[in-house]
């Protein structure tokens, strides 16, 4: 018996080693630069982002979305069923260090030679119950590290519910900065269209009268026709944005928001755009955080493995009681105290293939890592590129426009005047309408850019409420 306590006495002593490698967050690759971006924007600022970035647009009908979005989204009540799942398993893993029992017991009724066969015959009643307690001793800290893999996939799993998060927010933006822009690019569209009517009006009562041939007649006509195909087309994709707004929301095609269906401007944020730099951006990015985790469990892992090369300790007790209505005064009891010794030596090829195959995972969720920095770089640095030409395009766009129209009204005025033919005048008919029509392109456009950068830039998921029992 003393022996066996001063086992135990022993093996806690000892219970605070762990096998495997201690997990150290990896650096960013030394030849990847973490502080300001290379490219730059117009419209951007340098300060840090703020968390709920959709109210720079000052909007309260995007920020009604994104908040209904942001608690009905069904990839996101999915995201948080794994969540809670993970918890699950973390609460199962930590009970590994505390003990395991086992109660038993029974009552029989039946012949004596089948209770008790010792019984001296006819039937009877017979009582038996039993009790074991056992608890493994982390000596090697298997169990240990156990918890440890099991909370970092716990935290994994936390960053990817912020991963989708940012997906969400970002797409129902986008999806309801669609809807507002080819709302406004429908109405371009119908001036289009009215222009061309108009042109068509003027042509056919100077045929009437003889001033204008039959020729000028078809071409306006065709135009007008060109003009209103384009119509189509637009209201198309608008019903496309609002139904992915609908199912972003949570909600069936037939209930789209009105506010949705009523907006006719394309949202413009009513601020700059901070944007931080690349060290705060790595620490905001979910996947980032996610591909950490996951290194952190799979590191974990190894030592799990390796614990396997040496023995198991348990303590455990267990008593047992029998008694029968034959026997009288003399019931049954026993009892056992005692440590066991599990041991797979000198058959280690197992534990070390299993030790082989944790290294080379901890290998790939190093370089998923890596390559996840990359790509949040890389992300970012393209949003602001394409923020930026964009802008510049819809700048050179927008004083297209300005001249196209101003050109549309001249050759209006001397066509009227019979200064100009009426080739001319549609010809200053097609270029405004193309003008504007790449400008409401450019709007909408610039506005995916901007969506872009933010989800690049990885805030958002703050807002999300925390998961039971995170």
């Amino acid at each position: 018996m003393r022996k066996a306590l001063f086992l135990a006495a022993c093996t806690l002593t000892l219970g605070a080693c762990a096998a495997g490698p201690d997990y150290r967050p990896p650096a960013p690759l030394p030849e990847v630069e973490t502080g300001a971006f290379v490219s730059s924007a117009p419209g951007t600022v340098a300060a840090e982002p703020q968390d709920q970035w959709w109210r720079l647009y000052d909007d309260p009908v995007l920020d009604k979305l994104i908040v209904q979005a942001l608690a009905a989204n069904t990839d996101l009540r999915v995201a948080a069923a794994n969540l809670r799942r993970a918890q699950a398993v973390l609460r199962e893993t930590g009970a590994g260090r505390l003990p395991s029992t086992d109660l038993s017991g029974s009552v029989a009724y039946g012949d004596a030679s089948s209770v008790a066969p010792t019984g001296t015959g006819g039937s009877q009643w017979a009582y038996s119950g039993g009790m074991a307690i056992s608890w493994e001793v982390d000596l090697f800290g298997r169990i240990g590290r156990t918890i440890e893999a099991a909370r970092a996939d716990r935290d994994a799993v936390a960053a990817a519910r912020d991963r989708v998060a940012v997906t969400v927010a970002a797409e129902t933006a986008r999806a309801y900065g669609d809807a507002c822009a080819l709302a406004e690019a429908s109405a371009v569209a119908r001036q289009s269209v009215d222009i061309a009517q108009r042109s068509l009006d003027i042509v056919t009562a100077q045929e009437r009268v003889g001033t204008a041939a039959r020729f000028d007649v078809e071409r306006a006509g065709a135009a007008l026709a060109n003009a209103r195909a384009a119509l189509p087309q637009v209201e198309g994709a608008r019903q496309v944005a609002l139904f992915e707004l609908a199912a972003l929301l949570g909600l069936p095609p037939a209930r789209v928001p009105a506010e949705a269906q009523q907006c006719t401007r394309v949202p413009m944020p009513a601020t700059a755009i901070p944007v931080g730099d690349g060290q705060g951006m790595l620490v905001r990015r979910p996947d980032v955080r996610e591909a950490e985790r996951r290194l952190a469990a799979d590191t974990a892992r190894i030592g799990i493995a390796t614990a396997d090369l040496y023995p198991r300790i348990t303590l455990g007790g267990s008593g047992n009681f029998f008694r029968n209505d034959q026997v009288k005064g003399s019931d049954s009891f026993s009892f056992s105290v005692g440590p066991l010794l599990s041991w797979s030596f000198p058959n280690i090829a197992v534990a070390r293939a299993r030790i082989a195959q944790a290294e080379a995972g901890t290998q790939a969720s190093l370089a998923t890592f890596d390559g996840a920095v990359l790509n949040a770089l890389k992300e970012v640095e393209q949003a602001l590129s394409r923020v930026s030409a964009e802008n510049s395009r819809r700048d050179a766009l927008a004083e297209a426009v300005r001249r196209a129209d101003t050109a549309y009204g001249l050759a209006d005025r001397r066509y009227r005047a019979g200064a100009m033919s009426f080739l001319d005048l549609l010809d200053a008919q097609r270029t405004l309408v193309e003008a504007r029509a790449a400008l409401a392109t450019s709007d909408r456009t610039l506005a995916s850019a901007r969506i872009d950068l933010f989800k690049a830039l990885g805030g958002g998921w703050q807002s999300m409420p925390p998961a039971a029992d995170e």
